[in-house]
């Protein structure tokens, strides 16, 4: 199997937080993995291991370190050589410091892919006021924060509020109790006013717009929106239909796709042009089974060109 990039998913928190489960889920799908042998570098154990059995069957090589000493470029060098993994887990002990980190070269081919930090709601608190430093370090930095075992009485909206204003870029994910998995967004804390006759939806707002309405569709079905973008052409839509949306760089400026949403209406498509759209929305499941939401056009006026190029996915 030719490698070309080796990705390393690393997964932070204190003990018991939850680690090795979400390790788990990344160890068992071919996605992350590239369906080659997969490395995990566990620097501390908790409650869940990796059993014989899901090591075999996925491919997975388990290296324990049990001393921050051993974490080092000649001991990644050596990891490298044996085992040539298609992707890489590291299970990273917070207690460590990030510092340690930030002395380590590489494997030529191998890079950070994703940082998730894990937390446990039942501790969350008590950690956050005895161990503040340690805990939030590697929060400030991560891509994705997921706090687990979230029960009833849990303050969503509150923590969310204290993860934004320490990491304004991360994905937020609350797992709860009964193994649903929410962002825990409610409508009182998105930007534009969901009460209004008309949402107003500003330029800034529109990644925020997008990904809210991608995770809840239910929330806009038969709100009124407006705001700016470009009709696209798509080979598959039948007359009276086009895809309405703005430019966003999803990993790199080689990468740039439109996103948006299928609108009916009279738009002639044209990528060059931005208008305002005033349209009203509704929840609409794809043959494949999924809710999505679609826009019906109600008014266009032509508009300027946002100041911002490329939409931003910030602050979500």
């Amino acid at each position: 199997m030719r490698r070309e990039f080796v990705p390393i998913y690393m997964i932070t928190g204190f003990l018991e937080s939850g680690k090795t489960t979400l390790g788990l889920t990344v160890l068992e799908n071919e996605r992350f993995t590239n369906g080659g042998p997969c490395l995990i570098i566990q620097c501390e154990e908790g409650e869940v291991e990796y059993d014989s059995e899901r090591l075999e069957k996925y491919k997975g090589i388990l290296v324990n370190l049990e001393d921050a000493d051993e974490l080092t470029t000649a001991k990644l060098g050596q990891l490298e050589t044996q085992y040539r993994p298609t992707c890489v887990i590291m299970e990273y002990n917070s207690m460590w410091g990030l510092e340690l980190l930030d002395r380590l070269r590489l494997p030529r081919l191998w890079g950070w892919a994703q940082v998730v930090t894990t937390a446990d709601a039942t501790t969350l608190a008590n950690y956050m006021t005895n161990m503040r430093k340690i805990l939030t370090d590697p929060m400030k930095t991560a891509d994705m924060i997921y706090i687990n075992r979230c029960g009833e009485s849990f303050d969503k909206a509150y923590w969310r509020k204290q993860i934004r204003a320490m990491n304004s870029g991360c994905s937020i994910l609350f797992e709860n109790t009964d193994g649903s998995v929410e962002d825990g967004v409610r409508d009182e804390d998105l930007p534009y006013d969901m009460k209004a006759p008309v949402i107003e939806v500003s330029e800034d707002q529109f990644g925020i717009l997008y990904l809210d309405s991608m995770d809840h569709p239910e929330r806009y079905d038969g709100k009124k929106l407006r705001l700016v973008g470009q009709a696209y052409r798509k080979k598959e839509f039948p007359p009276g239909f086009y895809y309405f949306g703005r430019q966003a760089m999803t990993c790199c400026a080689e990468d740039m796709q439109a996103c948006g949403w299928v609108c009916k209406g009279d738009r002639t498509p044209d990528n060059k042009t931005f208008f305002t759209l005033t349209a009203r929305g509704k929840k609409v499941v794809s043959p494949d089974g999924r809710e999505a939401l679609m826009l019906y056009e109600e008014n266009t006026e032509r508009a300027k060109t946002p100041r911002e190029e490329y939409v931003s996915f910030a602050n979500i």
